[in-house]
């Protein structure tokens, strides 16, 4: 699950926003250990009482057919961006700093990688998925650990003073103070959270991992160890960003942002085993999070939207070869989204994915709230359009936030806004039944 939830993004996006904003991230990152506390205690307890294998049955058991096919989509629509942008990301570096020297293209990168997913995720279900990313999660903290070393090692110094350096130059800074920016700690610490609970408790491909657990007991364990670790390691890479930041200021390279850490690990004249390390560190950051989404997608899909456990009229055979085609299908919109990522690259993808959480998740966020905070019985014809329409009228509040209010910039919080304007449209939309038998 920490492989999933890092993932290539962390790898190289991460450490890139150190010596532009500082520790600013890390506030997020409070904010999903906050997250981690409702999933563990609120969502968790509902899924194995329901005994789900996809937590979007929760929706049709409350809500209806059409809140549980809109929520599956929105699934399927937020995995689908989400893993693709972390996908490019790594085909990007890849193709930029190794492989175009070979005359390897981008286009030819991305096709060969997504191949030995596609071929990697054929090899087993999620009991297989489980321990090879643990191996290959494994070896990303070890090449991550090992770059932090090297660094310091070069500047020639300890803990104690390479933090005393990135405290001179601002790079340490973590407290967003002014309540119109879109840094402010209060917006960052509250987005992370429900930034958490969607992309986490709400999100097939990371529950599917944790209800594979044998008891809740054991699944709550399993998720405050993974919020608690994962702040740990967020901190690390944070730190070597700012050792990295220290590195180009001291040997003039002008890299920033996303090019920051493989300049440095490839292109740089560092020991060549520097080098390996990253590419090491990279590739086992790809495949947890890549594999995992591709699996995830097909079940989903399969079983969401094709109803595929409930076709009797089809045999198992048919059954497989359906899976079959659906996987494939979701590796070629994969390599498709990954085209399109790389026309509108703005060089910082962590705040893209950010972005792309808060329009994707936020109905999905308001259609859970709503089944598990109140007792009443949706319209359900209103369901997909509302889950449409919130996010389109965030998108204009967000293109528009500092005419519209008053000089103030919308943050991580635009989960919150969008999940709550689609709430208050559920609510507008529905009405009060007392025998509606609500599942908590």
């Amino acid at each position: 699950m920490i492989g999933t939830s890092l993932s290539g993004m962390t790898f190289i996006s991460v450490p890139g926003t150190v010596g532009r904003v500082g520790f600013d991230y890390f506030q997020v990152v409070i904010g999903y250990f906050l997250g981690y506390f409702a999933v563990a205690f609120v969502l968790l307890p509902l899924y194995y009482r329901l005994q789900v294998t996809s937590i979007y049955t929760y929706l049709d058991q409350r809500l209806g057919n059409a809140s549980y096919k809109t929520g599956a989509l929105f699934f399927i629509l937020s995995r689908t961006l989400g893993a693709t942008l972390r996908l490019y990301l790594v085909i990007k570096v890849l193709e930029k700093f190794v492989l175009a020297e070979l005359g390897i293209s981008f286009e030819f990168t991305a096709i060969l990688i997504l191949a030995l997913i596609l071929l990697y995720t054929y090899r087993g279900g999620v009991k297989t998925i489980v321990w090879t990313d643990t191996l290959q999660t494994s070896f990303m903290l070890l090449a991550l650990l090992v770059c932090v070393w090297y660094i310091m090692s070069s500047l020639n110094f300890n803990l104690s003073s390479a933090w005393q350096a990135m405290e001179q130059v601002g790079y340490t800074k973590l407290i967003g103070t002014d309540p119109l920016a879109g840094n402010f700690f209060l917006k960052q610490i509250l987005g992370g959270a429900f930034i958490t609970i969607a992309m986490t408790g709400l999100d097939q491909e990371m529950m599917q991992k944790n209800i594979s657990v044998t008891n809740l007991k054991d699944s709550q364990k399993n998720m405050m160890v993974l919020s608690f670790l994962q702040m740990v390691v967020v901190f690390i890479f944070l730190t070597l960003g700012g050792l990295l930041a220290l590195y180009a200021t001291a040997n003039g390279i002008s890299a920033t942002g996303d090019d920051l850490f493989p300049t440095i690990a490839v292109a740089s004249g560092l020991p060549f085993f520097i080098t390996v390390c990253f590419m090491v560190g990279l590739i086992s950051a790809l495949f947890p999070s890549a594999d995992g989404a591709l699996t995830a997608l097909t079940s989903s899909f399969c079983i969401d939207i094709l109803g595929i456990k409930r076709r009797n009229d089809w045999d198992e055979e048919k059954k497989k070869k359906v899976r079959l085609l659906v996987h494939n299908i979701f590796a070629f919109i994969f390599l498709l989204c990954v085209f399109f990522f790389r026309e509108v690259d703005n060089g910082s993808l962590i705040q893209t994915l950010l972005v792309v959480a808060g329009y994707t998740y936020g109905p999905l966020l308001a259609l859970f709230s709503f089944g598990i905070l109140t007792k009443r019985k949706v319209n359900e014809v209103a369901v997909p359009v509302i889950c449409v329409l919130a996010p389109v009228v965030c998108y204009f509040l967000k293109e528009n936030d500092k005419v519209w209010l008053g000089g103030y910039v919308i943050g991580t919080e635009l989960l919150i806004i969008n999940a709550l304007l689609a709430f208050i449209l559920l609510i507008l939309c529905s009405k009060k039944e007392e025998r509606v038998e609500v599942l908590r």
